[in-house]
C-alpha cells in the first residue's frame, strides 16, 4: 500500500495522547491505594492532561488533511454500524472530551471524595473521570487498529497482532512521554514511568517482531494466475496495459525497493525499541532531563517508520496484476 502522511501522523499522535492519559490515571491510582506519593493536581494532572490533548487534537487535525472535503468530515460518523472508521470518528471525540474533564476537575479542584475503604484509601470523583477516560481509550484503540485487522484481504493486516501493537505502541509512547514529564512536574514518580515505559516498550517488542516473522511467512492466497483467470504454469507480465502510471500504481504500491523496506524496518526496530530503553535507564540512573526527552523524542521518530512500514509492507491484491508500468 502507498502509506499517506496523514494517517501516519494521526495514528502515532492520537496513540502519544492516549498513551500519556493512561499514564496519569495510572499515576493517581497507584497514588490514591498510598503505593505513590500524592501530586499537587493542579499542577501534575492538569499539564499532564493538556499535554495529552494537545497529542489527540494535533492527530485529528492531522485527519484533515487525507481528506478530499474535509468540510464533510462529519459524514464518516454515519456508518457507524458497520464501519470501525466510523466508530474511530465517534470514540475520538469523546475520549478528548474525558480527557478535558480529567484536566479540569484536577485544576478547579473539582475533585470531591467519593469513597473511602477502612484502610484509609480516598477515591475522588477525578478517578471515576479517569477510569471511564481510560475505557474510551482503550475503545479507540481497538477501533484505530480495527480499521486495518478488519481488511481480511490485507493478508499482512489481518491479524489480531495488529490491535496489540497499536495498543503497546501507542501507550509505551505515552508512558516514555511521562517519565520526561514526571522529571519536572512530579519527581518522585519518574522511576515508576520509567520502569513501566520500559516494560511496556520490551512487550511491544516482542509483539511487533512476532507480526514481522509472521507476514515475512504469508503465503498469499492469490496469484498472477487467479488474478487474470490463467492456469498456465509460467505467466510472465512484460506491461500494465497503459503507457505510464495509474490511480492503481500511485494509491496501492509505495514504489519503493526491498533493500529500502528492510532498512526501514531495522532502523525502526532500533528507535523505537532499542534506544529509548537504552535512554530510559541512562535519563533515570543520572536524573537527566534532556536524556528522557531524547528517549521520546527518538522512540516517536521510530513511530513514524514503523507506521510507514505497517502501511507499506500490505501487499494490496491488485498489485498482482498492475506489477509493471
Amino acid at each position: 500500500m502507498h502509506p499517506a502522511f496523514s494517517v501516519i501522523f494521526l495514528t502515532t499522535l492520537i496513540g502519544v495522547g492516549q498513551g500519556m492519559f493512561l499514564a496519569l490515571f495510572t499515576g493517581q491510582s497507584y497514588a490514591a491505594a498510598q503505593f505513590l506519593p500524592a501530586q499537587d493536581s493542579s499542577g501534575f494532572y492538569a499539564a499532564g492532561s493538556l499535554i495529552a490533548l494537545s497529542f489527540l487534537v494535533s492527530g485529528l487535525l492531522a485527519s484533515f488533511f487525507h481528506l478530499g472535503h474535509p468540510e464533510r468530515a462529519w459524514r464518516a460518523a454515519a456508518m457507524w454500524r458497520t464501519s470501525w472508521l466510523s466508530r474511530e470518528v465517534i470514540v475520538l471525540p469523546i475520549v478528548m472530551l474525558f480527557v478535558f474533564v480529567y484536566g479540569a476537575m484536577h485544576f478547579m479542584g473539582w475533585d470531591a471524595v467519593i469513597a473511602t475503604t477502612g484502610t484509609g484509601v480516598t477515591f475522588h470523583a477525578s478517578l471515576l473521570a479517569g477510569a471511564l477516560g481510560s475505557l474510551a481509550v482503550f475503545l479507540l484503540f481497538l477501533c484505530t487498529a480495527m480499521i486495518y485487522a478488519s481488511i481480511r484481504f490485507l493478508q499482512e493486516w489481518s491479524s489480531p497482532l495488529t490491535v496489540i501493537n497499536y495498543l503497546l505502541l501507542g501507550t509505551a509512547s505515552g508512558f516514555t512521554l511521562a517519565t520526561a514529564f514526571s522529571h519536572e512536574a512530579a519527581p518522585d514518580l519518574t522511576p515508576f514511568y520509567g520502569t513501566w515505559a520500559i516494560i511496556i516498550t520490551v512487550a511491544a517488542f516482542i509483539s511487533r517482531s512476532a507480526s514481522l516473522i509472521r507476514n515475512s511467512q504469508l503465503k498469499y492466497k492469490s496469484t498472477l494466475r487467479s488474478a487474470i483467470g490463467v492456469r498456465h504454469s509460467q505467466i510472465v507480465q512484460m506491461a500494465q496495459g497503459a503507457m505510464g502510471g495509474s490511480y492503481n500504481t500511485r494509491e496501492y504500491f509505495h514504489g519503493k525497493k526491498a533493500m529500502f523496506l528492510q532498512s526501514v524496518k531495522w532502523i525502526f526496530m532500533a528507535l523505537v525499541f532499542v534506544a529509548p530503553v537504552l535512554l530510559l535507564m541512562a535519563g533515570m540512573q543520572n536524573n537527566n532531563i534532556i536524556v528522557l526527552t531524547g528517549a521520546f523524542v527518538v522512540q516517536y521518530t521510530g513511530l513514524l517508520l514503523e507506521r510507514w512500514l505497517f502501511f507499506a509492507q500490505a501487499r494490496h491484491p491488485q498489485n498482482i496484476y498492475y506489477q509493471t508500468v
